[in-house]
Formats: structure tokens, C-alpha cells, sequence
């Protein structure tokens, strides 16, 4: 879980972190400054943000994806695979990984199109191309720059912009935004708030989308207990509340986190004893362990764009200069 400093007008703590800061961005600036990018033999879509966590591009990489392919473009996502141990480039199928092989959201982007993970940006294009990828959606990668991006579209949660504006781990910024807003084509604005002023400041058109939590079963006036391991947790449990969930119970973990058979038991007695639905996230419900999930429900979001033809025609227009 972040801290909250992070996400209220810079306080002490902040201060005296403001030098790790600068530090950290100093070195992200100067090991950019040192890559040349290199074309890619496929249109490369990045999709990535300029905080830790939580700012939403999942299902934005799944959309992107999913209307390149509804277009008969083979597209195929590409990812890092944080929090797995596979290096790559390996293709990832669901019947033989876990997400301590490949992550959890490699696992989850595979219901939207073929994923590849790979340490190296570079090695896992290459590999998605010569096994029939025209098209290649990368999940994060903002800050990488060793692969030229035909389109680069920078996800931010209105409801909680940039933070503090402080670099981590003063804040919970991975660069400036004004650095990242040069490099990018468009902003991607998620969620109920006004636009960052710095993202009105650089002239990048904005395309809004707003989140709405999924579930197999109804949640109005259910009792959930409601645990995930994301960048910001609060907006999963908002999410159910929207939904008409009675939250009687809310468990954030740090992001990413794997639960052990233990901390699972008790989270299902606790949701025993307050006669509540256990619920979390479908990509926490990937580093579920199996025996576990069939008794732990998982929650989706599903993205609509205020705009539906704005994102298509950004990629119609990547695709059409590919030509």
C-alpha cells in the first residue's frame, strides 16, 4: 500500500524524502539520455503512467488490444511480467504458468489476446513478430526507451492525478510529469475529476474513460468482504460500493502481494463470520492459489470511453502509417 503522503499536498515526510527524489530522477533522466530506441518491425502501442500503480492501464492495454484485433490485426501484448520469475521471451499460456512464472497481469491480458513477457523490450517484439504479431501492445514501458513507440498514451486516475507531484519515494511519481507528457500522443483520463493542470498545460488531446467494477454474481445489497494487493486499493472498495456492495470488512495488502494458505484461511473464516461474500480483484484471484479460488469471487472493471471512436482512430492512424 502506498503511503499516504503521497497523495496529500507535501508534508514533512515528503520533505525529507524530496532528495531520494531528485536523486532517482536524476538517474532515470540520465540512463534515458543514454538509450538510442530502435524501430521495431511492428507498430509498437505503449501504454504506461508516470505513477506506481493503480493508475488504470490494464484495461486499457485489454481495450487497445482487443480493437486492433476486432480490426484483423493480429496484436500481441507485451509485458515485463512483474512479479514473475520468467525472463523470456516467453509466450505465456494459462494452462501451464502461474503467476509466480509470468505475473498475474500476463495472465489476465491473455483472455483479451496472445501475451508474451520479457525482461528485455526488444527480444520479446522480436519474438512476437516472428510468431505472427503485426501489431504489439505494451503493457507499460513509458520510461523504457530502447523500443521506438508508433503511439505512447499516458494513463492517469483523475481521481488522484499525479499526487503530492513529489518523485518516489517522496511521492509516487516515476518521472516528472511534464518529461512524460513530451513524449507521449495522448492522455488517458480514468475516472470522475478535472483534468491535471500540467496534462491541460501541454495540449495533448485528453480521452476519458470511465471504470465500472464487474461481477459474475450481484452484489446490491450483498455483504462482501472485500481484500486485493493493488497500487491503490480504495479504489476496488469504492468500485463494489458503486455496485450497491455493503463492504463490512476491507483488506488492503501491498501490491502485487501472494497470500499464503494461512492468511487465505483466515480471510475465509473472517468472511464466514460476517456472513459475507469474500471478493477481490481479478488479477489478486490470478496469485490465488488454486484450491483457493473457487471460494473467492473476482471482480472485473470494464472501461467506457466518453469518446467510443477516439481511441479507435488513434489506432487506425498508427496502423495506416505502418502501411
Amino acid at each position: 500500500m502506498p503511503p499516504s503522503f503521497w497523495y496529500k499536498p507535501p508534508s514533512v515526510p515528503a520533505w525529507l524524502l524530496a532528495p531520494l527524489g531528485w536523486l532517482y530522477d536524476l538517474a532515470g533522466r540520465l540512463l534515458r539520455a543514454g538509450i538510442k530506441s530502435k524501430k521495431a518491425p511492428a507498430p509498437v502501442i505503449c501504454v504506461g503512467n508516470v505513477t506506481l500503480g493503480g493508475a488504470g492501464k490494464t484495461p486499457v492495454v485489454a481495450e487497445a488490444a482487443r480493437l486492433l484485433r476486432e480490426k484483423q490485426v493480429e496484436a500481441h501484448i507485451l509485458s515485463r511480467g512483474y512479479g514473475g520469475r520468467a525472463v523470456g521471451p516467453l509466450r505465456v499460456d494459462p494452462t501451464l504458468h502461474a503467476a509466480e512464472d509470468v505475473g498475474d497481469e500476463p495472465l489476465l491480458l491473455c483472455k483479451t489476446a496472445p501475451v508474451w513477457v520479457a525482461r528485455r523490450k526488444r527480444d520479446g517484439v522480436r519474438a512476437a513478430f516472428f510468431s505472427g504479431a503485426r501489431a504489439i501492445v505494451m503493457d507499460d514501458g513509458l520510461q523504457n526507451l530502447s523500443l521506438h513507440k508508433d503511439l505512447s498514451l499516458l494513463v492517469v486516475d483523475a481521481g488522484f492525478g499525479f499526487g503530492n507531484g513529489l518523485i518516489f519515494p517522496a511521492g509516487p511519481l516515476r518521472e516528472k510529469p511534464e518529461s512524460a507528457l513530451a513524449r507521449v500522443d495522448a492522455v488517458i483520463l480514468i475516472g470522475a475529476g478535472g483534468v491535471p493542470p500540467g496534462v491541460a498545460a501541454s495540449g495533448k488531446p485528453v480521452l476519458r474513460a470511465r471504470a465500472e467494477t464487474t461481477c459474475a454474481v450481484p452484489l446490491a445489497k450483498r455483504r462482501v468482504l472485500a481484500f486485493c494487493g493493488l497500487g491503490l486499493p480504495e479504489k476496488f472498495f469504492a468500485g463494489l460500493r458503486e455496485r450497491g456492495a455493503e463492504t463490512v470488512a476491507c483488506r488492503p495488502f501491498p501490491d502485487h502481494y501472494a497470500w499464503t494458505e494461512d492468511e487465505l484461511d483466515t480471510i475465509l473464516k473472517d468472511a464466514r463470520e460476517l456472513k459475507a461474500l469474500p471478493v477481490t480483484t481479478e488479477k489478486d484471484w490470478q496469485r490465488i492459489p488454486s484450491g483457493f479460488r473457487p471460494r473467492v469471487t473476482s471482480c472485473g472493471l470494464r472501461l467506457t470511453f466518453e469518446n467510443a471512436t477516439a481511441l479507435p482512430a488513434l489506432l487506425e492512424k498508427v496502423l495506416h502509417a505502418a502501411r
